[in-house]
């Protein structure tokens, strides 16, 4: 019979083991599409079905005021520093190094945490593989090394970075869709994991153009997409949603589901480029102007409007999240902190994170403190601040714009002019926030 003094202390440790069992960081898978449109969804009224990212929104949470920056590059930079973009002068796509080398990315912390890092997909945060991701915090990497690649050959825009598909910093020729080829080595390297924590971030290059769709996907498109390129672009969408429904039943097959955190989103808004005119090299792509749709929201790809910067996205941990629709406005930038707080990593000293701790608001339903969300547009020709239901757009080339959200979501009505005072006061806040910009511009 054992001593009471001996029976509590096991009985405290096994407690405690019960209390570090219950808090155990998650794994995290973070998805990301490229120039997914709000209404490119089924479940936003989309055209093409996405049953996968359906059945996600209607078992997750659904951040319904989520904003990006309306270009890639910067929105990765956000996403993997928690800070705007614009410190680190970057607010175009980029094929220079984005991101100064001693950087503390979200990967370089989870890592100091005994995650494992794994980037599948498009980096875009410097071109050369000396830049690429194996060198901030990744332990392996696969994908394009420079932005949105054609779909059979995976090359870049003709120039210095056309080669850009790699497998930790070497480049390869590798078979096959770009989409499967991500997808395929996403799920491969979800069945290798053996028990420590994971990180895995899957920045797909889909629906970027050029898109070129394989006929198997092309049959499955609704008939009611008659035109060549809608129907490309449409079953581009279907093969992404697909994409992640491989990646959640690798998840679910290796008994991993329960304790991910799996996040999808989109880098900006949706784009209506013309599909073949830009310099890529051939690969047979169709022609025709992409139809995203970005309704009912003002403004696509490039734009500070929400149709630029407000995107589709989707939060799901079985058991820790509710399912529900949040519209508390959050960002790009708040992913860091809030993984950083999930995983325990407490940094040395201040990352000066523009992003925000949201696990109160997603596990606890917890109202967040009210704060500014800053966005800055390409080469800063204009830019936007989002305060409670205000929206402010400046530029130096019009008079601001003040759109009063919570009525026009669309920002139809221009209450500048109403609302002078109000336009003084979020511009001395956006001017404050903007004067940190360029802090840290890689050298």
């Amino acid at each position: 019979m054992l001593r009471r003094p001996t029976f509590l202390l096991l009985l405290l440790g096994l407690s405690c083991e019960i209390a570090r069992a219950d808090v155990a960081p998650p794994n995290i898978v973070f998805l990301i599409a490229d120039d997914l449109g709000w209404a490119d969804v089924a479940f936003h009224g989309g055209s093409a079905p996405t049953p996968n990212l359906d059945q996600l929104a209607g078992r997750g949470l659904e951040l319904t005021q989520h904003y990006v920056a309306p270009v890639c590059s910067p929105t990765r930079v956000g996403f993997l520093t928690g800070r705007c973009w614009s410190r680190y002068g970057v607010t175009t796509p980029t094929n220079e190094r984005a991101l100064p080398q001693d950087t503390v990315t979200l990967a370089t912390a989870l890592r100091s945490r005994g995650y494992e890092t794994c980037l599948v997909g498009k980096w875009h945060l410097g071109s050369k593989p000396a830049w690429g991701p194996n060198h901030f915090g990744f332990d392996h990497s696969y994908g394009s090394l420079a932005g949105g690649v054609t779909a059979w050959s995976h090359r870049y825009k003709k120039g210095p970075f056309s080669v850009t598909w790699h497998r930790n910093g070497a480049l390869l020729e590798d078979q096959g869709h770009v989409t499967d080829l991500l997808t395929n080595e996403a799920v491969n390297w979800i069945q290798k994991r053996t028990g420590r924590p994971f990180f895995l971030y899957v920045p797909f290059t889909a629906v970027h153009l050029p898109i070129n769709e394989p006929k198997a996907w092309l049959d499955k498109v609704p008939a009611s997409i008659t035109t060549d390129i809608g129907r490309h672009y449409a079953a581009c969408v279907m093969h992404l949603d697909d994409a992640v429904g491989r990646i959640l039943k690798a998840l679910d097959q290796k008994g991993l589901r329960q304790n991910t955190l799996v996040v999808f989103t989109s880098d900006n808004g949706g784009s209506t480029a013309t599909n073949n005119t830009q310099p890529y090299p051939p690969d047979d792509s169709p022609a025709g102007k992409l139809p995203a749709s970005n309704h009912p929201l003002r403004g696509q790809k490039g734009s500070v409007y929400e149709g630029g910067t407000r995107v589709p996205t989707i939060v799901a941990w079985p058991e820790k999240i509710t399912h529900r629709q949040e519209s508390t406005p959050v960002f790009i930038a708040d992913w860091m902190p809030t993984f950083c707080q999930l995983a325990g990593y407490h940094p040395r000293a201040d990352l000066l994170w523009d992003g925000i701790d949201l696990s109160p608001l997603l596990l606890k339903n917890q109202t967040l403190p009210a704060r500014p969300i800053y966005i800055a547009g390409p080469r800063w020709q204009t830019v936007s601040l989002r305060q409670g239901k205000w929206k402010l757009i400046a530029s130096a080339k019009a008079p601001p714009q003040l759109f009063d959200l919570s009525q026009d979501p669309s920002e139809k009505t221009n209450l500048a002019a109403q609302q002078k005072q109000r336009v003084k006061v979020l511009s001395a806040t956006l001017e404050k926030l903007r004067a940190r910009d360029n802090d840290r511009v890689a050298k």
